[in-house]
């Protein structure tokens, strides 16, 4: 297990509450949505879950979970999951309250819409120019 897995899973340790529960429950729906999700903790040990650029973070506060889409704002959400962060230009965030349950299949392809617009702007980057010098 590598390091930002063992961070989070610790992380769900500690919290020991519905929080806890949550997260660990988010954690799942995204490896099941895609299964070459990386995670990593940055900013002070945020839980970061990445394929071919940020997907989402989870975040835990007093009273809510937090997942916030890097790029919430060009993805199509038909469910209506996105319940804050929605004056922002480029993020949205799903804000999961105590008792509140998860559209587990609406948050996949959510995720996977998520991947896809990644790996698209990955994908129509431009070549480098080459050099007027470069051997012919």
């Amino acid at each position: 297990m590598d390091a930002a897995a063992a961070g989070i899973d610790e992380k769900i340790r500690i919290l020991g509450d519905w929080r806890g529960a949550m997260l660990g429950k988010v954690r799942e729906i995204i490896h099941a949505a895609d299964a070459e999700m990386v995670e990593e903790l940055k900013w002070h040990g945020t839980p970061v879950w990445s394929h071919g650029g940020i997907v989402c973070t989870g975040e835990t506060y007093k009273n809510v979970v937090k997942m916030t889409f890097a790029k919430g704002a060009a993805l199509p959400d038909p469910s209506g999951l996105f319940n804050s962060s929605l004056e922002g230009k480029v993020r949205r965030a799903i804000d999961i309250h105590e008792g509140d349950v998860v559209d587990e299949a609406a948050l996949q392809d959510l995720i996977r819409a998520a991947v896809a617009l990644n790996l698209e702007g990955k994908s129509t980057a431009k070549p480098a120019a080459c050099s007027p010098n470069a051997a012919r």
